[in-house]
């Protein structure tokens, strides 16, 4: 376990460095807990969980079985697993114009990575503990979580993040490199609607899996565009067919978090980019930039809390 290295935790009022992989640390974690949101795993971005499949199932599904075991120990009043779009099955996302993705869609079960098995199978755990033992247990799947103060170098950052950095880093006019050939398609999630939507679940009687994400499809081209416009720059694409992409397309159907929670994203893709961007920025240029372009970055739309999800 690890803290978020970009930010202060001004709602924390207790810090712990624990290893979750062990029995021990999960029963020191949960320990006269009530409510647990497990949100720690080991991953990254589609490069990271293209290339490392055994390290990601055996840390995170140690975690995740010491997790729920120490949560039944414990006595915790509920308990919210994140899981991820990565759980749906390949044959279901091999064109740019995917529908959205319902959460009775994740079978008849082929994840496109070791991640997404890992996850589904932690899901039929926590299924298991439901059955077995009476456990309140919420599962989310989150759809493409991104925001400011997240990873956005050294291989695990997502696309939003990635991309921000590439165009932060050129020149104007430059080039970047994008990832396939561009069309494969994705929809995002603003961090603070992703919380929001968290926190519903988690205060809801509801027991299956429930989406979290955005219904609004774009194409690797278009987000690359649309970081584009932000930066005012003038960069031109260039493509790498060779590089992981992923699956075809993938998009979120929101319609149970619609009904059961009453909840659906608010921040639009064009404004959490801006301020995604911004900070990245920052972080990449800082001591180059204007002081009146140092004060851009957005902290109306990031809470203090971290989601981990692909």
């Amino acid at each position: 376990m690890k803290f978020n290295e970009f930010q202060e935790e001004p709602y924390c009022n207790e810090k712990m460095k624990i290893d979750l992989r062990t029995k021990a640390g999960c029963l020191k974690a949960t320990r006269k807990a009530d409510l647990v949101f497990t949100l720690a795993a080991n991953m990254g971005g589609i490069e990271f969980i293209t290339e490392v499949g055994a390290e990601i199932m055996r840390d995170n599904l140690l975690i995740n079985t010491h997790m729920l075991e120490a949560s039944r120990i414990n006595k915790v009043a509920r308990y919210l697993f994140s899981s991820s779009a990565c759980i749906y099955p390949n044959y279901r996302q091999k064109s740019p114009n995917v529908r959205g993705l319902k959460e009775e869609d994740a079978y008849p079960a082929d994840p496109d990575s070791f991640y997404g098995w890992e996850k589904l199978a932690t899901e039929k755990m926590c299924e298991a503990y439901q059955r077995d033992v009476g456990m309140d247990i919420k599962i989310v799947r989150y759809h493409n979580i991104y925001g400011p103060k997240g990873t956005y170098n050294g291989g695990r950052e997502k696309s939003p993040a990635a991309l921000c950095r590439k165009v932060a880093e050129a020149t104007d006019p430059g080039t970047i490199t994008i990832w396939g050939d561009g069309k494969q398609t994705r929809s995002y999630c603003y961090i603070d609607d992703a919380i929001s939507g968290t926190i519903k679940l988690m205060n809801s009687d509801y027991q299956k899996p429930v989406n979290i994400g955005s219904e609004r499809l774009v194409s690797i081209n278009e987000l690359a565009d649309m970081i584009v416009r932000i930066s005012s720059k003038r960069i031109t694409k260039e493509y790498d067919l060779s590089a992981p992409q992923g699956v075809r397309g993938r998009n979120a159907d929101i319609s149970t978090a619609r009904k059961v929670l009453d909840w659906e994203p608010k921040v639009d893709l064009e404004e959490g980019l801006a301020s995604t961007y911004d900070w990245i920025n920052q972080q990449v240029n800082g001591d180059k930039l204007a002081p009146h372009v140092l004060s851009t970055a957005s902290e109306h739309y990031f809470s203090p809390v971290h989601a981990s999800g692909s």
